[in-house]
């Protein structure tokens, strides 16, 4: 793998143990920092990207910039739906409290985290990504990133579960009808660019398209939707065999459906 593991500059101990599992965990080199710069690591030993442990969690440098846990829009999403407002995932899902949510590609973990949001409690949300240090990061923040908010959103937080898994070889393990809602958000092959949040973790996600085999398994999964989020207008939606879709008359992307129940019902009728 093109990376190693080290510190920050100024650091204590229990931070370099924390360097030293990532680098058992991801099975790369751990590199005390010694006062180097991270440009002389990088060409010292010829790599790309580099984790450094800090007192607030492993950031990932890229080509592309610098990577770490943060909310996103997933705070403001979140208050926008307290104060009554239309959230166009929430609407695609149908989502309800007491839902299961399996987000086939958890990256930042947004979606995710308005999902464990809606569904409360009573709910439960599982995210599956393919590239071992998103998922770190991400598992990393959601189990101790604490949110200073009048919602509670930290614990929103500590609901999600994290497995670092391909969907298209875990879905083919999951039993049938065995979550409410099965979500995809594929890495766009033509980027927003505007969206500086993802582009520093291109280099590291998944960028296969997403598969109609993929489809037919999460549609065996979802005992009610699957969902898929695209750029607007995107030819996806038709190749993958969307009912239907959901989104902002001026938002850049939209989200396709397919209801299983009705499926089902007119499979079961032919």
């Amino acid at each position: 793998m093109d990376l190693i593991v080290t510190t920050a500059q100024q650091t204590i101990a229990n931070i370099s143990r924390q360097a030293e599992e990532i680098a058992e965990r991801l099975t790369v080199p751990f590199i005390p920092r010694n006062n180097s710069s991270l440009a002389a690591l990088r060409e010292q030993y010829g790599v790309n990207h580099l984790i450094v442990a800090t007192t607030n969690g492993p950031v990932v440098h890229t080509p592309a910039g610098e990577y770490f846990f943060h909310l996103s829009m997933a705070e403001l999403r979140i208050k926008n739906i307290v104060n009554g407002n239309h959230d166009h995932m929430v609407t695609a899902m149908n989502l309800m409290p007491g839902m299961s949510v399996l987000d086939c590609t958890l990256g930042l973990a947004t979606d995710a985290i308005v999902a464990s949001f809606v569904s409360g409690e009573t709910g439960s949300v599982v995210g599956m990504e393919s590239s071992p240090v998103i998922a770190l990061v991400a598992e990393y923040g959601l189990r101790h990133f604490v949110v200073d908010s009048e919602i509670d959103i930290t614990s929103v937080l500590r609901r999600i579960q994290v497995e670092t898994a391909d969907y298209g070889e875990r879905l083919q393990t999951l039993a049938d009808n065995s979550f409410d809602i099965v979500y995809f958000d594929p890495m766009f092959r033509e980027p927003i660019l505007k969206s500086s949040n993802v582009n520093p973790i291109r280099s590291l996600a998944n960028m296969q398209p997403l598969t109609r085999e993929a489809i037919r398994q999460a549609c065996r999964i979802a005992r009610h939707r699957v969902v898929v989020k695209e750029a607007a207008g995107s030819s996806e939606f038709s190749r993958l065999g969307m009912d239907s879709l959901v989104g902002g008359k001026y938002s850049s992307v939209s989200y396709g459906i397919i209801d299983c129940r009705r499926n089902q019902a007119v499979g079961g009728q032919a």
